[in-house]
């Protein structure tokens, strides 16, 4: 059993793309990818013995070479335990950094995200307790003969049907959701009626300034039903709840920002006065609708529109 070196990035990448459907994983991502060198050298020495042996530039003993491929998968196991946990880390960061009060589908998505990195977690908490008498050589043999990979296929086993059956139950649950929707008719004139509505909550009445704002207020506010919102903020304006309520904070920023009386303010302060609950979540949204970041805004951005 060997947990490759690319598990964490692809954990870490998932949970990025299952919250931000705008990510696009670029070049410069690759490079997560790099340490994959430390699974495939085993077999890059296998292929070159091989092939030496083949061509008559080594004799046929493989005894040193598959013992040292043996010895070096032992302690391999120490920096892909290692990759893992940075990954678990720096992904359990991102979704705790993700509060845009989301509803829904998006919710869903974030409770699900950290139900299984908590999962994750524990999982490298036993691989941990198992990795570091199996590292010692004096007690490594000791332990395969009485135990082998059991500590660690049990969980793993348990960690893979928990994974498939979760999956499972989600999927089931995202066809009732599209179903309900899809199955939502409107009458002539509503979804004007619903878009009124919503623009003059933001516009007139800001209540986009609450950080706490979320779809359910927004439907106890406007008297319209939180399905029928989202059906027509996806369907008919094609942006995402959230999407929706941080242009309106992006361009109160940006007002603020340009007021003199504001100068004393830092650009994080203004953002949480416009609304935003967190730094993460104003720098994504002003790079998404303006391009820029808002360092680069404040020293060039006066003039964007």
């Amino acid at each position: 059993m060997v947990i490759i070196m690319p598990a964490g990035p692809l954990l870490y990448f998932y949970c990025r793309s299952t919250l931000d459907p705008e990510f696009t994983f670029s070049r410069k991502d690759w490079k997560h990818f790099y340490p994959i060198i430390i699974d495939l050298l085993p077999q890059i020495i296998a292929i070159i013995y091989l092939v030496g042996l083949a061509v008559g530039l080594l004799n046929n003993n493989p005894r040193p070479v598959f013992g040292f491929i043996d010895t070096y998968n032992l302690y391999a196991d120490l920096p892909r335990w290692a990759s893992l946990t940075i990954y678990l880390i720096l992904a359990f960061r991102f979704t705790n950094s993700y509060k845009d009060n989301s509803q829904g589908e998006a919710n869903l998505s974030l409770k699900w995200l950290r139900q299984l990195i908590k999962v994750f977690f524990v999982f490298q908490v036993i691989w941990l307790i198992y990795l570091i008498p199996y590292l010692m050589p004096s007690l490594n043999g000791k332990l395969l003969d009485i135990f082998n990979w059991y500590p660690i296929y049990v969980p793993l086993s348990v960690l893979i049907y928990w994974l498939g059956i979760k999956g499972y139950l989600m999927r089931q649950h995202q066809l009732a959701v599209t179903k309900a929707v899809k199955s939502i008719e409107f009458l002539p004139g509503a979804i004007d009626e619903t878009v009124s509505a919503l623009k003059k909550a933001m516009v007139s009445d800001k209540i986009y300034l609450n950080p706490e704002l979320n779809l359910n207020l927004v439907s106890q506010y406007t008297g319209i039903s939180p399905k029928i919102i989202s059906t027509v903020l996806n369907q008919h304006l094609h942006e995402s709840f959230n999407d929706f309520v941080n242009r309106y904070r992006i361009e109160a920023f940006k007002a603020k920002f340009s007021e003199q009386k504001n100068e004393h303010l830092t650009i994080v302060g203004i953002a949480f006065e416009c609304g935003f609950n967190s730094q993460s979540t104003f720098q994504r949204a002003f790079k998404q609708f303006t391009g820029l970041s808002p360092l680069k805004f404040k020293h060039f951005g006066y003039q964007v529109k």
